[in-house]
């Protein structure tokens, strides 16, 4: 039986990854199966899914501002129903088996359409608060998987499915890499290591907090492996060059050895970075981004914190108290053990192939 299926969702690498992960196991299980993903035009998936070796039509579709007064919402109205429409004709044209979400405005226009179509959908939720979309298509499809507990005071608890977030492949086998981490960084074994990553745009308030201490990094021989985000690179490099234990990167494409290299971890607390992290179960410490919607990273980051599971300092807080922070964190061996047990706790492995089991269910069902 052929398969067709579209996946949607993006606008950050927390969208995007996971569903790629989605179609990367449907490609393995499935062996007559086409795939087209939906996204947003102008944002990351536009690039980062052709690359992953997937097909994407984009929409002229953008979120809502948060403040009324923004003139971009007067064309809100104007970019859903064109949105709509070309969903319309992409599902009409396409016939999907079944159409899955992985959250952002760009998969409400699809999975919408498809339900009024009648194409069995699932939404793949990953944050512990859902956003808008999200809450809104919980009404009208089959099945929401999600990554953490208490998720029926948002949704629909008959159709929820406790499965986790997909995490990218390579990083399953993190464990087994570290002598080629050390030297891909080109790392001394000995010393400490940190690596900070602020997303897959880079996170403002990590970097200028993070170039205050870098001085001290050097100083008390700690190694650093830093993703500024193309936005801040040159100001980091040209700030770190005089340093020998600081690397800047923009972007690490090679997270799997990063995440090896690591004896801590500072991050945001995106939902799909928190899936990696449980996984790697090593210290980390968040700084949730305040500029994202329903302040949906600090719920995140709380659901480790009220388990011992991270420590977490506020974005407004970060300068001034990150390096403190840090260096009591680097100096207290059993809360680095106690942290990394209890993270390593939350970890749900195989969610990609659970969240595929559940989405051929519905093909078949169909």
């Amino acid at each position: 039986m052929s398969v067709r299926v579209i996946i949607s969702g993006g606008g950050t690498g927390g969208h995007i990854f996971p569903a790629i992960s989605i179609a990367n196991e449907l490609k393995q299980r499935v062996k007559d199966i086409e795939i087209l993903f939906v996204g947003a035009k102008g944002r990351m998936e536009m690039e980062k899914v052709p690359k992953a070796g997937y097909p994407i039509k984009g929409l002229n579709i953008s979120g809502l501002q948060r403040s009324w007064k923004d003139i971009r919402n007067i064309w809100f109205p104007f970019k859903l129903i064109s949105s709509l429409f070309k969903s319309y004709w992409i599902i009409k044209k396409y016939k999907p088996s079944v159409v899955v979400g992985t959250g952002g405005y760009a998969s409400g226009p699809i999975l919408f359409v498809g339900s009024k179509l009648s194409v069995p959908a699932l939404i793949q939720e990953q944050n512990s608060y859902p956003g808008i979309t999200n809450k809104l298509l919980s009404k009208s499809v089959q099945k929401i998987c999600v990554s953490y507990d208490n998720m029926e005071r948002f949704l629909p608890k008959s159709k929820l499915m406790m499965l986790g977030n997909p995490i990218r492949q390579d990083l399953l086998d993190f464990e087994n890499k570290k002598k080629e981490a050390v030297k891909h960084f080109n790392l001394e074994p000995s010393r400490k290591t940190i690596l900070v990553v602020g997303g897959s745009l880079g996170a403002r308030t990590i970097n200028h907090s993070i170039a205050k201490l870098v001085q001290q990094f050097e100083e008390k021989n700690i190694q650093l492996i830093w993703q500024t985000g193309l936005s801040y690179e040159r100001d980091a490099k040209d700030l770190c060059q005089p340093l020998s234990n600081i690397q800047v990167h923009a972007f690490i494409y090679n997270m799997d050895l990063a995440y090896s290299a690591a004896d801590i971890i500072i991050s945001r607390a995106g939902a799909s970075t928190i899936s990696e992290l449980c996984i790697i179960g090593k210290p980390a410490l968040l700084i949730p981004s305040p500029n994202v919607a329903e302040d949906h990273q600090t719920k995140n980051a709380m659901a480790l914190i009220e388990k011992n599971a991270a420590l977490m300092v506020k974005d407004s807080e970060a300068p001034e108290q990150l390096g403190q922070v840090i260096f009591d964190l680097l100096e207290n061996e059993n809360t680095q053990q106690n942290l990394g047990y209890n993270i390593k706790k939350l970890a749900i492995p195989n969610s990609a192939k659970h969240i595929v089991d559940e989405i051929l269910k519905l093909v078949q069902e169909k």
